[in-house]
């Protein structure tokens, strides 16, 4: 008899991971796989962490999370978005707010819809707890729609996940999008997960949010992408009270609470300027993608986050990625992302230094 639970076949170990493992015998690679910033926390939350810490602010906080960063989340959004966020909540990192929202919400055979590609996240947590993924096949140029999601509504729907800008392709919605998405939501009473992790990497049009724009939406977010904090592990949720308060009670049940000392530094990220990061970040998505176009190879312009989702050549993103492997150059193969291996997703969260020398290894190989 196998002690493992029966839940555990209907997820795979990360295809990330497996990347990694494979290139663990590599010296000094050219890195275009990481989907974190590769600049630091800024010195000023580094500060209020440090001074917390010696201040003893180093215990359990209400699980919920401390009041100031509850909010500051809102009134971000307000700023940002025009709508203040409601029932806000602090999560471990946005990740930790997904599976909460998912676990509190999804019951065995309810179907989830979202776009294919996606992030890995969503298939399997879906899997893990019973749910049905209706992945919609946004190829070629990896737009969630309100047609195609129209298309794929059944008497079982019950969710649906956007994410804007995208992991794994940096494709963006507009508003007027969204707006067309949270109509077919309340037509058909969906309740909404809006995944807004790279909201600040938008680098051509007008940023947006699916909060505000209908009655039943989840919003995600957290400190990971824009701040850098990918290790402590703070994020935030906010939507319908009934929701929240179960997200509330499984957290207390499983990770209790965000670190305490970085709530507090949280609270300082939400108010810095960013856009000389996000400046920065637009050079480095037209380095990588004018290089990929010079190149030869087929690809969609992404509008935001920090990854772009060529076609590989050849058709076959497995075989292209483990040649480049080979070839001291670490990306990750599009299957991990999708149904399909046709493509291959590239990180620019690099140095300009750094996506340079992988253009060279990638037109080598094409």
């Amino acid at each position: 008899m196998s002690f493992v639970a029966e839940r555990m076949d209907r997820i795979d170990s990360s295809g990330i991971r497996k990347v990694f493992a494979l290139a663990a015998s590599l010296k000094d690679p050219i890195n275009l796989s990481i989907g974190q910033p590769d600049y630091d926390v800024d010195d000023a939350v580094k500060e209020v962490a440090i001074q917390q810490i010696r201040a003893g602010f180093n215990k359990y906080t209400q699980t919920g999370g401390i009041d100031e960063l509850r909010e500051e989340s809102s009134a971000y959004y307000k700023r940002r978005f025009g709508t203040p966020l409601e029932n806000v909540m602090i999560t471990s990192g946005t990740s930790g707010g997904l599976f909460l929202a998912l676990l509190a919400t999804i019951n065995p055979g309810d179907e989830v819809i979202f776009a294919d590609p996606y992030f890995v996240m969503y298939k399997h947590l879906v899997n893990l707890l019973g749910g049905k993924c209706a992945m919609v096949d946004t190829y070629p140029h990896f737009k969630l729609t309100a047609e195609v999601i129209e298309n794929a509504i059944t008497p079982k729907s019950k969710m649906l996940i956007v994410n804007s800008p995208s992991n794994p392709t940096g494709v963006t919605m507009t508003k007027d999008e969204l707006k067309e998405i949270a109509a077919v939501a309340a037509k058909h009473n969906l309740l909404v997960i809006s995944d807004d992790i790279y909201d600040q990497f938008h680098y051509d049009d007008a940023p947006g949010s699916m909060a505000g724009l209908c009655e039943n939406v989840i919003v995600l977010n957290g400190f990971s992408k824009t701040a850098a904090m990918t290790g402590w592990r703070v994020g935030f949720a906010a939507g319908p009270k009934d929701i929240l308060d179960k997200m509330n009670t499984l957290q207390q049940y499983t990770f209790v609470c965000a670190p305490s000392f970085a709530q507090k530094a949280a609270v300082i990220a939400l108010k810095l300027d960013t856009k000389e990061k996000i400046d920065a970040y637009r050079r480095k998505r037209d380095l990588i993608y004018n290089g990929l176009v010079d190149l030869g190879f087929t690809v969609t312009k992404p509008g935001g986050a920090f990854y772009i989702f060529p076609e590989a050549p050849g058709g076959d993103g497995d075989a292209f990625v483990k040649k480049a492997i080979e070839n001291n150059l670490l990306i990750i193969p599009g299957s991990v992302f999708s149904e399909k291996k046709t493509n291959l997703r590239i990180s620019f969260a690099a140095r300009e230094e750094t996506i340079q020398r992988g253009l060279e290894v990638l037109g080598k190989l094409r």
